[in-house]
């Protein structure tokens, strides 16, 4: 199944961990095979990592490092950048049948 979320776009995480519920950010990757995305300021997490000294490469410097871990992709939903609300997203063809995304709540076009 084709995933109506894209590299780019801002989402509204709907449901989760209390703390990621209501926040917004920008998606900065999408994974379609196991239906996650990665959204930024969301599903925060801590990796404590210690230093590796390989041979000619550089090190990796040690610490506790602070990523965003991917969440599904049904946890969230598409913002409309027109009426600002999470909103169910369809798809529109074009004379020349080219799918474009649409906004369910005010019918505009995303792309």
């Amino acid at each position: 199944m084709k995933a109506k979320i894209r590299k780019g776009d801002t989402v509204e995480v709907i449901s989760g961990r209390e703390q990621d519920k209501g926040k917004r950010g920008e998606v900065i990757r999408v994974i379609p095979d196991e239906h996650r995305v990665v959204v930024q300021g969301v599903n925060l997490r801590k990796k404590h990592q210690r230093q590796v000294q390989t041979q000619g490469r550089r090190n990796i410097q040690p610490g506790i490092i602070e990523f965003e871990a991917p969440i599904d992709i049904s946890n969230v939903m598409l913002v409309c950048p027109r009426c600002d609300e999470p909103t169910r997203v369809g798809i529109q063809r074009t004379e020349d049948g080219e799918a474009q995304r649409l906004c369910k709540k005010c019918k505009s076009l995303f792309d």
